[in-house]
């Protein structure tokens, strides 16, 4: 709207300078017109300052939300190795880290085997067999070096790596129902306007307000989610190679 008002205004000064050069006396002229063509070149750098600078906006955000999302990948894969050993997920950071530092996966094998089903060979007086299922623990692996290798950035993870220094994501747990079974969520996330703190607050609330596929929609950028089952990120596929 504003960028539209100064052309708006650019347009109308133009045709109040044709006006003046058609009608007005000439030794009025020069300096009116002088005026007016400052007016002109002064609106004129406005609208492509205001251009402008919504184009470096833009690139600056899509920068620095690419650097929270890598944050947001890590929490996710913190998250679902915590959900896998221990069936819950986790709402303490200091509990997340202490877990990858010291717990494992199991490593299981299945397989299939056939048995003496003895209760239908009593039963018919006959050898009668069935078809299970055999879970083997072949052995165990640390859930750090599975998920981070020698990388220690799970220690930090749950600091917001660019905006406002010192803030941490919001880590957040709870149950949702689906087919009567209570199932466990999480969700992770941090305000648009803490990663933009430093940028101009009119570009910061249209972007708190976007609603676009190819957007980051609403005023945080989270993964997972409180009220359904989902542990996806709310950015679109353009911002990360995965979601």
């Amino acid at each position: 709207m504003v960028i539209i008002s100064i052309v708006a205004v650019i347009l109308l000064t133009i045709l109040i300078v044709w006006a003046i050069d058609k009608f007005i006396p000439k030794k009025f002229k020069s300096l009116i017109l002088l005026g007016l063509w400052a007016i002109i070149i002064f609106l004129g750098y406005i609208t492509f300052m205001s251009v402008y600078g919504e184009i470096k906006f833009n690139k600056l955000k899509e920068k620095r939300y690419k650097v929270v999302i890598e944050n947001l990948k890590d929490i996710r894969d913190a998250q679902l190795a915590h959900k896998t050993v221990t069936g819950q997920f986790q709402g303490n950071w200091d509990k997340l880290v202490t877990f990858i530092e010291n717990e494992k996966f199991t490593i299981t094998q299945r397989r299939d085997s056939t048995i003496i089903d003895e209760v239908l060979t009593r039963r018919y007086g006959v050898d009668t067999t069935k078809d299970i299922v055999i879970v083997d623990t072949l052995g165990y692996v640390p859930v750090k070096d599975s998920l981070f290798g020698a990388d220690p950035r799970y220690k930090t993870m749950m600091n917001v790596p660019v905006g406002k220094k010192g803030e941490k994501f919001k880590l957040e747990t709870g149950m949702v129902e689906q087919n009567n079974i209570n199932i466990p969520v999480f969700e992770a996330s941090v305000a648009k306007s803490v990663i933009l703190f430093d940028q101009d607050k009119n570009l910061v609330k249209k972007e708190e307000e976007v609603v676009s596929v190819e957007g980051v929609n609403g005023p945080t950028l989270k993964v997972g989610s409180l009220e359904e089952v989902n542990t996806n990120g709310n950015w679109p596929k353009n911002y990360s190679k995965e979601q």
